[in-house]
């Protein structure tokens, strides 16, 4: 369907009027803005087959680095931990680690909600003989926590946005006894355990039960109980992906089983979770901000291999620049280049204001579809779906899709669900069990036809994408691309995959049959050539360079990467008292009985999924868990004269909604709202106003300053009893009353003493930080001024002939951060002067205050060129004229 200028509205069109509309919109694009004026945003639950096609027309036929997908909201922290940690992605152990662990570490991570299969392998371990200590980590006190302390166990029940603190304190009492942590695997298989102590070394159980609101005694009962596991298996989920310091938090998570020696081997390793069912897929082919087979884009021998696999010119591949990630795109469609889905991101309010452009369009991924997104000047959305949805009732042109059911191809998948248990690198195969209905395409389908009406080729002058739909073709492609790299899937084939229940990566010639773990000799794929990314600085997020990494020698070993807990960005305040958390839920319902026609049996079965484009429409999950909900607790209640089932508005400086409550079981302080509910599905055939119910009206658009995960489950809110009556409307219902209420919203905004989130983008969070940091090494140079003197009139001549010099009232052609790098590198050639002098002068004090700033100014440097790599594609986003444009201004007579 295509979108009639005339009446606004969606209007049938034939698949060639569609494709044609969208390789010319696209076309016009490139010419005018060049190919970064086109992003794509994937999804979690595409096939194999499908994201290798669709990264190389990114990286290879566009060459755009505005790639990313539903990945960077759910696991691009899990991916983000293990290249720190180990070096590469990939989950490192087994499900079959569930039936040897005699401890389970849960942290965030309701599984019984996320992963219901494998939550029911848990409860097999727990009601037969030997069960495992299981140690939950979670604001809320879910199945999950009742299971652990019901069997012996714990579940520390943390205040939102504290994890950090708890793992470094775990990590204190682990590393405070000799017993509890394995010197010579430590010794032998890992780098940076000295940096590691110095960082844990203040996390006394005091402290952090300061932090947190955990008893000492259930600290010390976790960190004995970890300690002393001999086969420690620990996950993690969006309760650590999903909230501030997620990176740091998931990687102080993966020290825990390193110190141990708890990696590799049977029932001892870790899960990174992942949410979505083919979110490592994604991952692995480079259909987001990675690169295909967890290629390193800073190493120019895997550009040219995969140049080679690819037979392109590697310059065509965007290594040059930082990949675009999704939050950051946010930036570009506030400035005219990209923009995102309705209800999948934070703070909606902001997402629906981009809408009102008209350069600007959506793109997202709601089923087992793809969206493209086409940037730029007056431009169109493309979007694939099988169901009426947000976004849908946003794009120029709607395609329709062949769902999972109606195509064949290979899966990884993330998720338990339907018979698909992988987290840890199982491959499988699915065929198609129907045809699809109508004139549907599958993804793949579509995809090459894109490509070859776009008229990419390699440098032979070949189709680029040469095959059309057919996945087995694709898919010997996509393996080939794998030979050598540590997801080598060479040893695979359909036939292979076909009749089994999954095997697991990787698979070649020395594991014909898969790999049950990696790592079981202790060598990680830290060495130069192998490793996926050379890393980051955890607390500010700013690269590690070749020569750094170098410089460190990890050569195989594993790296302990440690940083001090900070309080998350926005706090609580008298005006939003309550932190505020999102996730999942999950019922008790009857569907494989159902479905099977076998008598019936109870099932734990996830009764809603991410935005419910599939779930939403099943009535028997929709009867199990019809409504979005508050959660708060009991003591939080009983202040606030609130009782289950009564209506409660719960708002913040970005919006407001309306909830009945659900009192309990969860810490005091906090409040839960499932972030599944959004207003196209709800009825209002009747015209009655409909209550605005999406968690995403309030959480707000910070992230990780490594993985650029949104921090969902980091803002604030007040809530309040709600008078009879539907209150809060959804927002296509909610503008006026957002126009009546702005005295009010202006009143909290003062309240809080904070910027609007509109205008608050990593760079300003971040140079707040840098900021803070260098004001503090400046300080602590204080002394040696005392000590030593100062030339402060001589100094502040030449700083300020200097300010004038970078930071002119008049600037052409150079931005800010420019001239920032310049100042810093500047004032790194000064401290480098310091530096022998304070060792002329016998002064260890001086010296070690000087290379302490050096450092410091040293990081800010380089983010600041992080930053500018950020924005390079933007810059040559200039308009050219074309051919007739050109025409129509030269005089009659006159040529150019």
């Amino acid at each position: 369907m295509i979108r009639s200028k005339e009446t606004g509205q969606l209007e049938p069109a034939s698949w060639d009027d569609a494709l044609n509309l969208i390789v010319k919109k696209s076309k016009e694009l490139i010419k005018h803005y060049t190919p970064h004026s086109i992003a794509f945003y994937t999804s979690g639950q595409l096939f194999l087959e499908e994201y290798h096609t669709l990264a190389m027309i990114g990286k290879a036929g566009l060459g755009t680095l505005h790639m990313d997908g539903n990945t960077r909201l759910c696991t691009a922290t899990a991916a983000s931990a293990m290249r720190e940690s180990f070096g590469c992605d990939g989950q490192p152990g087994s499900y079959t680690d569930i039936d040897f662990a005699d401890c389970i570490f849960l942290v965030g991570h309701n599984m019984a909600a996320t992963q219901t299969v494998l939550w029911s392998r848990i409860l097999d371990r727990l009601s037969g003989p030997s069960p495992p200590l299981i140690i939950s980590m979670d604001p809320r006190q879910t199945s999950v926590g009742h299971a652990a302390e019901d069997s012996g166990g714990i579940h520390l029940p943390l205040r939102a946005g504290t994890n950090l603190a708890m793992l470094n304190g775990l990590l204190h009492i682990i590393l405070g006894n000799d017993e509890y942590h394995d010197k010579e695997y430590i010794a032998k298989h890992t780098i940076g355990i000295d940096e590691l102590r110095a960082t844990v070394e203040s996390y006394t159980p005091e402290r952090v039960s300061e932090i947190t609101g955990v008893s000492v005694e259930l600290i010390m009962r976790a960190g004995e109980a970890l300690g002393k596991s001999k086969r420690l298996l620990s996950t993690a989920l969006q309760g650590v992906y999903q909230s501030s310091q997620a990176t740091a938090s998931a990687c102080a998570i993966n020290n825990i089983n390193l110190v141990k020696g708890s990696i590799g081997k049977p029932g001892g390793g870790v899960f990174q979770m992942n949410g979505q069912p083919t979110a490592q897929n994604n991952r692995e082919c480079g259909c987001n901000g990675e690169y295909p087979g967890f290629r390193n884009p800073s190493n120019p021998d895997h550009m040219q291999d995969l140049a080679d696999h690819w037979n392109i010119d590697v310059n065509t591949i965007p290594n040059w620049g930082q990949p675009t990630h999704i939050m950051s795109l946010l930036k570009f469609i506030e400035n005219g280049s990209v923009k995102i889905p309705a209800v999948s991101l934070p703070e909606l309010s902001r997402i629906r204001q981009t809408f009102a452009g008209k350069d600007l369009f959506v793109v997202a991924q709601f089923f087992s579809t793809q969206y493209l997104r086409l940037t730029g000047s007056n431009s169109s959305c493309c979007l694939e779906d099988i169901f009426p949805n947000e976004t849908t009732a946003l794009a120029d042109v709607v395609l329709p899709a062949a769902q999972w059911s109606e195509k064949t191809g290979s899966w990884l998948m993330s998720d338990p669900l339907a018979g698909f248990t992988n987290v840890d690198r199982t491959v499988h195969i699915a065929y198609t069990a129907v045809d699809p209905p109508g004139e549907a395409w599958s993804d793949l389908k579509i995809f090459a036809e894109y490509a070859h009406r776009m008229g990419f080729l390699d440098k032979d002058g070949n189709d680029l994408i040469h095959w059309r739909d057919e996945p087995e073709k694709a898919f010997e492609h996509w393996k080939r691309s794998t030979k050598g790299r540590p997801v080598d899937y060479t040893g695979l084939s359909y036939e292979k995959l076909t009749g089994g229940s999954g095997i697991q990566w990787p698979c070649n010639d020395e594991y014909p049959d898969g790999k049950e773990r990696l790592f079981t000799d202790g060598q990680f794929p830290t060495t130069l050539d192998m490793v996926e990314s050379y890393g980051h600085d955890l607390f500010t997020g700013t690269t590690i360079s070749p020569e750094a990494y170098k410089a460190m020698n990890p050569n195989g070993r594993a790296i302990l990467k440690s940083c001090h807990w900070h309080p998350q960005e926005e706090l609580v305040s008298d005006a939003h008292p309550y932190r505020l958390t999102t996730g999942r839920v999950v019922h008790h319902v009857r569907l494989l009985s159902v479905a099977l026609s076998l008598p019936p049996i109870n099932a734990a079965s996830r009764s809603q999924f991410h935005t419910r484009t599939k779930t939403g429409r099943s009535k028997r999950l929709e009867d199990a868990a019809p409504e979005a909900f508050v959660q708060i607790s009991e003591e939080d209640a009983a202040e606030l004269d609130i009782k289950n089932g009564d209506m409660i508005i719960v708002e913040n400086r970005r919006g407001a909604l309306e909830l009945p409550a659900k009192v309990g079981e969860i810490a005091k302080g906090n409040i839960f709202i499932p972030f599944h509910y959004g207003a196209a599905d709800q009825d209002d055939a009747d015209g009655k106003p409909v209550r605005a119910r999406a968690a995403n009206e309030l959480t707000e658009s910070s992230w990780d300053f490594v993985s650029k995960q949104p921090a969902f489950k980091g803002g604030s809110a007040n809530i309040r009893k709600a008078e009879p009556g539907v209150q809060i409307h959804v927002v296509s219902q909610q503008y006026q009353a957002q126009l009546d209420k702005a005295a009010n919203v202006q009143k909290h905004r003062a309240q809080d003493h904070r910027k609007e989130e509109h205008h608050r983008h990593l760079e300003d969070v971040l140079g707040e930080l840098f900021h803070k940091i260098c004001s503090e090494h400046t300080g602590k140079m204080q002394p040696f001024v005392d000590r030593y003197g100062e030339c402060e009139k001589q100094a502040k001549t030449d700083m300020e002939g200097l300010m004038k010099a970078l930071y002119p009232k008049k600037r052409f052609g150079s931005k800010p951060l420019n001239s920032l790098s310049t100042l810093l590198q500047m004032l790194v050639g000064h401290l480098n002067n310091l530096y022998p002098a304070a060792q002329a002068l016998h002064d260890q004090e001086f010296a070690s205050a000087v290379h302490g700033a050096m450092a410091v100014y040293t990081t800010a440097r380089s983010w600041t060129e992080d930053q500018n790599k950020v924005a390079a594609p933007q810059v040559l986003i200039v308009p050219v004229k074309l051919e007739n444009e050109i025409e129509r201004d030269v005089a009659p007579g006159k040529t150019e």
